[in-house]
């Protein structure tokens, strides 16, 4: 007891003293320094054909000299990215540009990546940098049909603390609105290929705005004018500039930037093969290259000039920007200009890391307080509780696909028009052993179908994949609030999707068994749905393309209705197979409408010489027939007329061999494939989604 109060006491005295360096002048500037930045990737063929990547084809030993077989992608980078202004890295595709901003983002491995980030002059990685910091990916990975405002107000709801209110919530989302020109087309959608929308320049800064609105310390963006037009560009980068300002820290990769854009970055940082060939000021590269002996003509932009000048000698031999970053080496150590005349050492902040943070909380950055004006040293995991997570996310996934109403207007007919196909052909089938036959091809083909029609999840979060990356990348949400909000969102349309076959098919056929039959029924057709949108999902996740995902499903689903007991008896499958039996997901639905439909011992599916049809007695004529029908009675002790029952529906199910399980329990297997397979789809999210090279 003694220790926690001490604890106590120790939190309230640094969070006083904090609050009284809050009061006491201008917030502690914050800048972002690198020091020789190197990473090496193995080359060649790795993994299975080369088709996979080698588990540690990345990955190096910390020696002193690098391997033969390696490409250096960063090569003793250094620089820093003040607060207040845009750092922008440029160069020649392959570069290095991207791997430098994912190296100081966190996104590479610490024992892969060599060198040091620091903040303020402390290192920076983890789950400190996750908090503090956003990572803008170069694809705008939106949800289509969300208005511009509501996908602000969800990134909201997601990465600021539930103690903020609606209200509070609401006017930080009009703000970033009104911050990022969106006033306009605040309640327009996003759009697709499918649906008209926003435009590309306000589709960027939606997607900026995503990754901002908790106005983090660090922002990262990875090409954030590529594909926009000069005027939507230059926009985009005005707006980085306001976040700058704000008390951001903007890193931000750009291939070629207008003489506008070029006159907006504070600093740049040109690199060509993984080594820096400047770094400075834009108002710099002229002194710099006139000094190498390639002056920058008056009329020319000298962003343009700077990589012609490096693609050129590029293309002459392997090591032409050698003399260039070599120039550049000792232009910086004898005119100082990285560090513009000012050393680190003479911005070192008064405050430690921890303090400055908590500062600029209290001063309004990461928007994570409750608004009670207190401060705190504490910066939680996620913001939200488990619970909230889940419901927003369920609202987000539920709002986007209402709004499409087609997709499961597709679905709907796709299994209604099964169904209708399967009870014309089946239709009002006897109780003969033909009608039995058929009644085992209609299970057989109904219950696979269910199966194979769950394959259009695919797509689902293959498209998604990089939205959840991004937004958990940096705690917007847990993986498991991610699966359940999954679940829950596609449970519903199952529902209906079963419903409808039932109906269109069960009192068609002619199955029998009443209300109950019909209610079990519509239950292992839920089940199945719900088994095989589980297993789809799995498979997205395992398998990252939707044309092979497509080509995996459809050969694993033969597979599990070749070895479901329709074509093959689970007596008469070899010993070697019969575990493929057991882990058959057809199997047990198929099994489940056997027991429903054959289930009642009393009822009779072949009456005295019925029982010869699809024999060569069952040719000859009715006399003989029964003749040998009195022979097989007086053989058996018993008396048979055309009356007496042969085949009951005990006896159908024991020649199917479907009599090790009960039917309640097929369908308690087939839900929990469903579950199964949904949990081994978070098991995929939390071991195979990282986000970071290795």
């Amino acid at each position: 007891m003694s220790n926690s109060g001490h604890i106590a006491v120790e939190v309230d005295d640094a969070e006083r003293e904090l609050q009284l360096l809050v009061s006491a002048g201008p917030p502690v500037p914050y800048t972002l320094s690198f020091t020789d930045l190197s990473y090496r990737v193995r080359q060649g063929r790795g993994g299975l054909m080369g088709c996979l990547p080698s588990r540690a084809s990345n990955r190096l030993a910390s020696t002193d000299a690098p391997p033969a077989n390696t490409k250096a992608l960063l090569d003793g980078v250094s620089g820093e990215a003040r607060e207040g202004e845009l750092f922008a890295v440029m160069g020649a595709s392959g570069s290095g540009k991207s791997t430098l901003v994912d190296a100081l983002a966190g996104r590479i491995a610490r024992d892969s990546l060599r060198g040091h980030v620091t903040l303020n002059g402390e290192p920076l990685h983890g789950s400190r940098l996750r908090a503090i910091s956003a990572y803008v990916m170069q694809d705008d990975l939106l949800y289509p049909m969300l208005t511009v405002r509501e996908t602000l107000l969800f990134a909201a709801e997601l990465r600021l603390s539930r103690a903020l209110s609606p209200a509070a919530k609401r006017e930080r989302v009009d703000r970033l609105i009104d911050q990022l020109g969106l006033s306009r087309a605040a309640d327009t959608i996003i759009g697709d290929e499918g649906h008209r929308g926003v435009s590309g320049g306000e589709r960027r800064r939606v997607s900026i705005g995503t990754d901002i609105i908790h106005d983090p310390i660090l922002l990262f963006l990875d090409e954030p004018t590529s594909g926009l037009d000069s005027a939507s560009a230059f926009m985009v980068v005005q707006v980085l500039r306001t976040i700058a300002r704000s008390g951001s820290v903007v890193v931000m990769t750009i291939h070629q930037p207008s003489a506008r854009i070029l006159g907006i970055l504070g600093r740049l940082l040109l690199l060509s093969r993984g080594r820096t060939v400047y770094a400075g000021t834009p108002a710099g590269l002229k002194p710099f290259f006139a000094e190498f002996g390639a002056p920058i003509p008056d009329n020319e932009n000298p962003a343009e000039f700077a990589l012609d000048t490096i693609r050129e000698r590029e293309a002459q031999q392997p090591d032409g920007t050698g003399p260039l970053a070599e120039f550049n080496a000792r232009w910086q150590a004898t005119r100082k200009l990285m560090m513009d005349g000012d050393s680190a050492a003479k911005r070192v902040s008064p405050m430690t890391l921890d303090y400055a943070i908590a500062e600029s909380v209290a001063r309004g950055k990461l928007v994570a307080g409750s608004g009670t004006g207190t401060v705190s040293l504490q910066m939680p995991t996620y913001a939200n509780p488990m619970p909230v997570e889940v419901w927003v996310l369920i609202k987000r996934a539920f709002t986007n696909t209402r709004r499409m109403p087609e997709l499961f207007g597709m679905r709907l007919g796709t299994i209604m028009v099964t169904g209708l196909i399967l009870a014309t052909i089946f239709l009002r089938l006897d109780d003969t052993p033909k009608g039995v036959q058929e009644r085992l091809g209609f299970f057989a083909m109904g219950m696979s179908t269910m199966f194979y029609v769950c394959a259009d999840a695919l797509p689902v979060f293959v498209q998604e994949r990089h939205i959840y990356l991004r937004e958990t990348a940096h705690n917007a949400y847990r993986r498991a609030s991610y699966v359940l909000a999954n679940a829950v969102v596609s449970f519903p349309p199952l529902v209906a999707l079963s419903l409808a076959f039932a109906v269109t098919t069960f009192f068609a056929v002619g199955l029998a068994g009443g209300a109950s039959s019909f209610l079990y029924f519509s239950l292992i057709i839920l089940a199945s749905l719900w088994a095989g949108s589980g297993f789809v999902t799995f498979l997205s996740a395992v398998v990252p393309h939707v044309m092979l995902g497509y080509t995996v499903v459809v050969a694993i689903l033969a597979y599990f209705l070749l070895f479901s007991g329709f074509f093959i008896n689970r007596d008469r499958i070899p010993d070697y197979w019969i575990w493929f039996h057991y882990i058959s997901l057809v199997k047990y639905p198929y099994q489940a409408v056997l027991q429903n439909e054959f289930g009642d011992a009393t009822r009779c599916f072949a009456r005295g010489t019925q029982m010869f049809d699809g024999t060569p007695i069952g040719g000859m004529p009715e006399a003989i027939k029964m003749k040998v029908l009195g022979a097989i009675g007086n053989a058996l002790g018993t008396r048979m007329t055309s009356h007496t029952c042969v085949l009951t529906g005990a006896d159908v199910l024991a020649q199917q061999a479907v009599t090790d399980l009960g039917k309640w329990m097929c369908l308690l297997v087939t839900a929990g494939f469903g579950f199964f397979f949904r949990a081994l789809f978070y098991v995929v999210l939390l071991v195979g989604s990282k986000n970071k090279r290795k």
